[in-house]
């Protein structure tokens, strides 16, 4: 079976992945003995078991290449028509996942402009040359929430913190199966959009990357990032990077950045101030890698001991994760359903409270609220009281 399809829809997704027809006919053909050609998927009349495949990678829906309407490239579109290179060389699923939250932004936009709800920037901007420290103990007074021992719980309240200033904040959860895992931590999109990866084994690193993010919102700099937060002394990082680093650090550590300038040298003598770390890390959720790297660029510690602090530290790290994989594939192995839901992404006060106002305006309806929190109709009401 044939169908007609606007070419020029197909041809807008290449140039906004930016991925040449080769590669998606590489993709397209996976599995097939008789490959497809150019002429195939640009034919005006497609095959439509064609335009299946060509959808697994875009995920936009068939109604979409049959629009007749041409899609206009701009950068209001896109990020990916705003900028052509980012801190990583972004794979398939994290383009994936960054044209989606693009896209959820400029529909929640047109819906607040609707609803008549102000979500505009209300923080100031800042710049790479003024001091990071200055700028974080200025910029926490008004976002550090009361700190909690939970980790998920502090996230949470940092997130509530951030809609009280207009500062929209999305995570995005991925199963550890996914055939395509986004190489993403977090982006920040103009104006005031964060998104998020969860990090369920370490809401230390996703705590650490929203403040980096909001590093990006305060100097107004798009980007989208895959944030090593085991090698935050890496030299070639750029002056923004190191910049937004700097900012969360000093965000987090708050008063204990005096504790640590306090420190005599670390070394075997004193283990290295270990407990010390362990007890800072604890109180302020930063890594200890974190706070052994402030440690290095403040002389507190050799380069020598850094180095192996850093490779202990990386070791115990790589265990953690190799063992969470291990027992995943263990329990689908074994049959054994994984304890638990799946887990759900944290939603913005913000979010919700947009959501509510576009119901009560009736500019969405309820299976718009339920879609887009991802709920069950039977919890709608503890949303919309």
């Amino acid at each position: 079976m044939k169908v007609e399809q606007n070419i020029q829809r197909l041809k807008y997704l290449l140039s906004l992945y930016k991925m040449t027809v080769e590669e998606l006919l590489v993709i397209v053909s996976e599995g097939l003995k008789k490959k497809i050609n150019k002429e195939e998927i640009f034919s005006n009349d497609i095959n439509l078991s064609y335009l299946k495949r060509i959808d697994k990678v875009f995920n936009k829906g068939l109604h979409f290449y049959l629009d007749p309407k041409s899609p206009e490239i701009s950068k209001d579109a896109s990020i990916f028509f705003r900028k052509s290179n980012f801190g990583v060389e972004l794979n398939i699923g994290a383009k994936k996942i960054v044209n989606q939250f693009e896209e959820f932004k400029i529909s929640l936009s047109a819906m607040a402009k609707l609803a008549e709800i102000n979500i505009e920037r209300t923080l100031l901007f800042y710049n790479i040359n003024q001091d990071p420290k200055k700028i974080a103990q200025e910029i926490r007074a008004t976002l550090y929430p009361a700190f909690n021992s939970d980790l998920k719980e502090f996230l949470k309240a940092l997130i509530g913190k951030f809609a009280e200033n207009n500062i929209l904040v999305f995570e995005f959860v991925e199963t550890w199966n996914k055939k395509e895992i986004a190489n993403v931590d977090g982006f920040f999109l103009n104006p005031n959009v964060i998104v998020l990866k969860r990090r369920q084994i370490s809401f230390r690193r996703e705590i650490f990357t929203l403040i980096h993010e909001l590093g990006h919102y305060l100097i107004n700099e798009e980007e989208v990032e895959e944030l090593d937060v085991q090698n935050l002394a890496n030299s070639k990082l750029s002056a923004i990077e190191r910049w937004c680093n700097d900012f969360a650090f000093y965000f987090l550590v708050g008063d204990f950045d005096k504790v640590i300038r306090n420190f005599g040298v670390a070394d075997s003598s004193n283990d290295y101030y270990f407990e010390d770390v362990i007890q800072i890390s604890q109180s302020t959720h930063l890594s200890t890698i974190a706070l052994f790297t402030r440690m290095l660029y403040l002389e507190k510690l050799s380069a020598k001991n850094y180095k192996k602090i850093k490779g202990d530290l990386d070791e115990q790290y790589r265990k953690k994760i190799d063992d969470e994989k291990k027992l995943k594939e263990l329990e689908k192995e074994q049959g054994i359903k994984a304890s638990g839901s799946a887990p759900k992404p944290i939603n913005s006060p913000l979010l919700i409270s947009t959501l509510q106002t576009a119901f009560y305006e009736g500019i969405i309806n309820e299976y718009d609220v339920c879609r887009t929190l991802n709920i069950k109709p039977e919890k709608l009401d503890k949303y919309l009281q």
